[in-house]
């Protein structure tokens, strides 16, 4: 069993940058591949970013590439999303996920999930 907490949303103004945060429990996290997903009111789930394992293999979004960075610390059992050059339409709620194996980007192959943070993008 993983339980994930996320951390660091907040409010930005479009051009900001935030760091977001999710810290997982259990010593099995290095062996999982950890998502970040984002869901804005009446939209669905989308994929933001997804980095394997190890570290070594990392997946965007379109829309965010060159612009976030997903990291991971397997020392500290948590995985990072270095949101740069914010846009208004980045305004979602942001969740972290975990799975074993190869890294994905679709919700349901993920079996973990935490309750999400908030990210709000003004213009």
């Amino acid at each position: 069993q993983v339980q994930l907490v996320e951390s660091g949303g907040g409010l930005v103004q479009a051009g900001g940058s935030l760091r977001l945060s999710c810290a997982a429990s259990g010593r099995t996290f290095s062996s999982y591949a950890m998502g970040w997903f984002r869901q804005a009111p009446g939209k669905e789930r989308e994929f933001v970013a997804v980095i394997s394992s190890a570290g070594r293999i990392t997946y965007y979004a379109d829309s965010v590439k060159g612009r976030f960075t997903i990291s991971r610390d397997n020392a500290k059992n948590t995985v990072y999303l270095q949101m740069n050059s914010l846009k208004p339409e980045d305004t979602a709620v942001y969740s972290c996920a975990g799975r074993l194996g190869i890294p994905a980007r679709t919700p349901w192959e993920y079996d973990y999930w935490g309750q999400g943070t908030q990210v709000t993008v003004s213009s």
